[in-house]
């Protein structure tokens, strides 16, 4: 199907354009098609997916494909592998896995991104011991400029599996993906507030002690609200949140009252910081156990605008400390926390945990509010510790400065220098991170 170009926009609202054309296939054929129709004009051509990335790496000048299908492709249940259709949304697995007795070894706390765009991103989740969803890739079929078919696996083009893990949609358009899966397992969650300093003190020690820790710290406050989440085989027994705790905690006050009070801050600055502390009074101190990806996601429907930064796990709670330190001196007013994550080192040429065990801090902005000054001033600090950015989040990082933060940044550009010559898959955004 095509259609003539409509403003589309991402979640944030950050990003926004209106493509010359935009075709919604619903078969690899169909994307070949679209591909080689778009090398006979000389245009650009970019699949999107759920529009969840905050920098502008989804954009589409020219025509922009829709991958509007989904759902599973192929399944071995010897090995756990499991082929999906590119299109196919996060929140959708968990029940097309259930008959398998299959689940993701790792996730991250949003689910509304397509499996391509997760990958093709960085997108991760926590733990010391589990990579993010790109080191769960264990194949791709991809369309590459010329309109023919990729298949790239552990045992067939093996050698480009670590360049397509995180491919910022460069090297073609993926038509699925196949994943390791794992047997499906509960989770053991447990939620605290917690002194600041304490945590950052023993933030390498949990990180490591538990199967996935991370925290939230609200700016303007000293404490912490840590999740410490253990693995459970799938016959453990549930204890989950009950209903109306669920609807309280995670609905009436996580967005409803949130939405409220940060739209009150944008307005009344003053009033943050006692915002701030109120909501701090409100979460943590909770216990329960339930389906994995139950515990991983989060519900999360008030709109912001997000930067996040990999960096060498030991060097996190310095960071943060001179992130706080900024936010002090800058008498800045920031109604949303700071979130703090971890991931196993992977293989991904362009992956933030790319050789190197990761540390994640990601800092957000209400979405009615401008986050320029706040992000330039995080990302000097960031930088000054060796981050790399998430690919599918606001930064200001070029391809002079990327080329020094990943070992194979020259082996993805032989890659893509390989498959897309004319750069038929590129926008602004990839020119800038990834030169011309």
């Amino acid at each position: 199907m095509t259609a003539t170009g409509a403003l589309w926009r991402n979640w944030s609202r950050s990003q926004s354009i209106i493509p010359a054309r935009v075709e919604r296939p619903t078969s690899p054929e169909a994307v070949q098609r679209a591909v080689a129709a778009a090398a006979r004009t000389g245009s650009r051509i970019k699949a999107v997916g759920a529009g969840h990335s905050f920098s502008g790496i989804a954009l589409a000048p020219g025509v922009q494909l829709d991958l509007d299908w989904s759902g599973i492709r192929a399944v071995d249940e010897a090995t756990g592998r499991v082929t999906l259709a590119a299109g196919t949304r996060l929140q959708a697995l968990p029940a097309l896995l259930r008959p398998y007795g299959l689940a993701l070894q790792n996730m991250g706390d949003v689910d509304r991104q397509t499996i391509a765009g997760a990958i093709s991103t960085g997108t991760h989740g926590t733990g010391d011991g589990f990579t993010g969803l790109a080191g769960q890739v264990v194949g791709v079929t991809l369309v590459t400029a010329d309109g023919s078919l990729l298949s790239v696996s552990d045992t067939e083009n093996a050698e480009l599996l670590p360049a397509v893990r995180v491919s910022l949609g460069a090297l073609g358009v993926l038509v699925d993906v196949t994943l390791q899966c794992v047997p499906a397992f509960l989770l053991h969650a447990e939620e605290t507030a917690e002194p600041y300093e304490a945590v950052l003190e023993s933030y390498l020690q949990r990180s490591s002690a538990v199967d996935h820790f991370e925290f939230f710290w609200f700016p303007h406050t000293d404490t912490v609200l840590t999740k410490s989440n253990t693995r459970l085989p799938i016959n453990a027994g549930r204890a989950p949140l009950g209903r109306m705790r669920r609807l309280v905690d995670d609905e009436l006050v996580a967005n409803g009252l949130y939405r409220a009070t940060c739209a009150a801050g944008r307005l009344l600055p003053a009033l943050v910081p006692p915002v701030n502390r109120v909501a701090d009074r409100l979460t943590g101190n909770r216990a329960y156990t339930d389906l994995s990806h139950r515990v991983f996601v989060t519900n999360r429907t008030v709109r912001f605008h997000e930067m996040e930064f990999a960096l060498p796990r030991e060097r996190v709670p310095q960071a943060l400390r001179e992130v706080r330190a900024l936010i002090e001196k800058r008498r800045w007013r920031i109604s949303f926390p700071i979130e703090v994550r971890s991931a196993a080192a992977d293989d991904g040429w362009l992956s933030g945990a790319a050789g190197r065990a990761t540390g994640y801090v990601a800092v957000h902005r209400y979405y009615r509010e401008n986050p320029a000054e706040y992000f330039a001033g995080v990302e000097a600090i960031m930088r000054a510790h060796d981050g790399r950015p998430h690919w599918g989040k606001m930064h200001d990082l070029a391809a002079d400065s990327l080329r020094g933060l990943y070992p194979h940044f020259d082996d993805f550009l032989a890659v893509r220098d390989r498959f897309d010559p004319e750069r038929r898959f590129t926008n602004r955004y990839l020119e800038r991170v990834l030169g011309r």
